[in-house]
């Protein structure tokens, strides 16, 4: 086998071919292993070298097949989990996240870890510790966030599918900026132990980018369910979510929002791929009505995320100079800024964010009594340049000093924080409404804009919902193919 004829087939399709004996896991792993040597210079998608023995392991779902995991949440004994920070550069973990385990019985052959942003507080990939991420379809610009360094790999055809995983948006963002699938699961579906229980309180969740909705299924087969460390057992489908692809969805009622309170007035290619989505779910026989407002508070949703957000990111830093001892130094400015806006928060501030959840997902359930889905962009622009979202010179300055003479807490008086807004959220604000509620969401791949670049489109679902948007995705994909299309890299 060759790198193009790998290249055409997604990691399913490989497992296949190496369980008929037809090519072997060895072969696969250097063929993985040429095309990141070729490619990763330019688009910097692995960060890490993951001892990989392929022969050891030649059972599961997935035997043989090339995988990468990324750098945060996603635990490889023995080697640091940097979560995109210099002071965790060094410091290794001890066992294997629940996932990571998974992923290994499943016969993935993990060969590397994945570039993401610090602490994966961004939408965009470009830290100090490994430096920017680039996206294969437009190397000036970004392959997303914080599963960046994921969405670049598969886009490149480095692997047919990489680990991610999604606190406010970092496993659809990517998919969107790279012309992926991301599928965002429900609350407490998939595990984040056994260190951790729930991270920011259910919010985030693991999970996958790949180029097919099969791949993508078939991996949250391997990957759902409970552990002994988790603070409960999720309800699983009684038919596996690969049965799902294929499956008619039947005719739905969903309901599609482009503006947003963040941003009123997104690009017109965001407009565009909804049209062509709606232009499709017509054809296919679904009711596609648009909404006159969104069916949920967006601009109240957008603060109470951001205020937990911010909060949680403060506590990332302290833990990791708990860990190592490190000093501010190996922090990055904005990590520092988000983290003093954190601490400067009120803790009755921060209860009200999180126990307004709930209003928040009242207001989506109401919405679910009459249709079956939510339809929006996944992205409000086309995926942005790198550096576009450096803070200006004089704000570094003014925010280097209030740091310094530990004033930082003033930060949250100063127009700092309106750019930090505009840099988290101005072109991603439709993403975090299902992390908050704890609803799955998908991103498919259904628009390439003017300029050849991909734009996604979500579809939110009700509890449960992960079956119903599998088989619709794979209709779309069917009716849609996007598979071939192939980044210039």
């Amino acid at each position: 086998m060759n790198f193009e004829e790998y290249r055409t087939y997604d990691a399913t399709g490989l497992a296949k071919l190496v369980a008929d004996k037809e090519v072997s896991a060895a072969e696969l792993l250097t063929l993985a292993r040429e095309r990141a040597a070729a490619v990763n210079p330019r688009i910097n998608a692995i960060v890490r070298d993951v001892p990989a023995s392929p022969s050891d392991r030649l059972d599961g779902p997935f035997a043989g097949v090339p995988f990468l995991i990324k750098d945060l949440a996603q635990d490889y004994a023995g080697l640091p989990s940097s979560q995109g920070s210099r002071a965790l550069m060094s410091t290794p973990v001890a066992e294997h996240s629940t996932i990571v385990q998974r992923w290994i019985d499943a016969g993935l052959v993990i060969f590397g870890k994945t570039n993401l942003p610090e602490f994966g507080a961004k939408g965009i990939t470009e830290s100090d510790a490994w430096g920017p991420a680039r996206n294969p379809w437009d190397l000036h610009r970004t392959p997303g966030g914080s599963s960046g360094g994921s969405a670049a790999a598969v886009a490149a055809g480095i692997v047919p599918c990489a680990g991610a995983n999604d606190g406010g948006g970092s496993i659809r963002i990517p998919a969107a900026c790279c012309g992926l699938v991301g599928l965002k699961p429900g609350r407490g579906l998939t595990p984040m132990g056994p260190t951790s229980s729930e991270s920011m309180h259910g919010a985030a969740v693991q999970g996958v980018v790949s180029r097919t909705v099969r791949d993508t299924a078939a991996m949250l087969d391997v990957i759902c369910g409970g552990e002994p460390s988790g603070p409960y057992l999720p309800e699983l489908p009684e038919a596996p979510f690969r049965s799902a692809v294929g499956r008619d969805p039947g005719q739905l009622r969903i309901g599609v929002r482009v503006p947003s309170a963040i941003t009123p007035d997104p690009h017109p290619e965001a407009f565009a791929a909804v049209e062509a989505t709606v232009r499709t779910l017509t054809g296919l026989g679904h009711h596609v009505e648009e909404l006159p407002q969104a069916p949920y508070d967006d601009a109240a949703l957008a603060r109470d995320f951001l205020l937990t957000w911010f909060v949680h990111c403060a506590w990332d830093v302290d833990a990791a100079k708990r860990l190592t001892g490190a000093g501010n130094d190996l922090f990055e400015r904005d990590t520092l800024i988000m983290a003093a806006i954190g601490r400067a928060t009120g803790s009755v501030d921060y209860v009200d964010a999180v126990e307004r959840r709930h209003q928040h997902t009242l207001r989506l359930s109401e919405y679910f009594e009459s249709y079956d889905l939510l339809l929006t962009p996944t992205l409000a622009t086309p995926p942005p340049k790198i550096g576009e979202f450096d803070l200006p010179a004089v704000l570094q300055r003014a925010s280097d000093a209030l740091i310094k003479t530990r004033t930082a807490r003033l930060l949250r008086y100063t127009k700092i924080v309106d750019e930090l807004v505009d840099k988290n959220l101005g072109w991603v604000p439709y993403t975090q409404l299902a992390n908050l509620t704890g609803r799955p969401a998908i991103s498919v791949p259904l628009h390439w804009t003017s300029d050849s670049l991909p734009l996604g489109v979500q579809f939110v679902a009700p509890l449960g919902g992960e079956s119903l948007l599998i088989s619709l995705a794979a209709q779309l994909e069917q009716a849609a193919p996007w598979s071939e299309r192939i980044a210039p890299l």
